[in-house]
């Protein structure tokens, strides 16, 4: 099967500075917090290596079953303006997708502008793309919402 291939970019303000923002973003402890595809799913951590060349691994999904591991690879990281890694997921001994994702952070009068774009090769077919496009975007909200209460 030939992988299904897209990219999407997503862009939030936030009211807090790029350092502290950036820890959000990047602290194990953190992520579990605004970092699973919806409200009723967890993320949990199950190895952090926040260097470049460090690889993460994390379970998703539903809190009685995170079934899908993601690992991640870290390709590039300046704080607190970029970071650039990859993920791979895999689900049952499948592997459902790779992803390279970016994030950018830039100053602006209140805070913060974040962006993220990534670049997503399904290989269970095109649907894929909608599912990492909304997993990101709840988490994104849920990370909205941790930033209200850290400002």
């Amino acid at each position: 099967m030939t992988p299904a291939i897209g990219h999407f970019h997503i862009e939030r303000s936030f009211a807090l500075p790029r350092d502290r923002l950036w820890h959000l973003l990047t602290d194990p402890a953190m992520r579990s917090q605004w970092g699973a595809p919806s409200d009723e799913d967890v993320l949990i951590v199950d190895a952090s290596d926040l260097r470049e060349g460090g690889r993460d691994l994390h379970r998703c999904g539903p809190r009685d079953d995170p079934a899908y591991t993601v690992e991640t690879i870290w390709f590039r990281l300046a704080e607190p303006d970029l970071a650039c890694f990859s993920e791979t997921v895999d689900a049952g001994g499948a592997r459902i997708a790779t992803s390279l994702v970016t994030y950018g952070l830039t100053d602006t009068a209140t805070g913060c502008e974040f962006s993220i774009d990534v670049q997503l090769s399904s290989f269970v077919g095109p649907g894929a793309m909608s599912d990492f496009q909304a997993g990101w975007t709840s988490g994104l909200n849920r990370l909205a919402a941790l930033v209200e209460q850290q400002a």
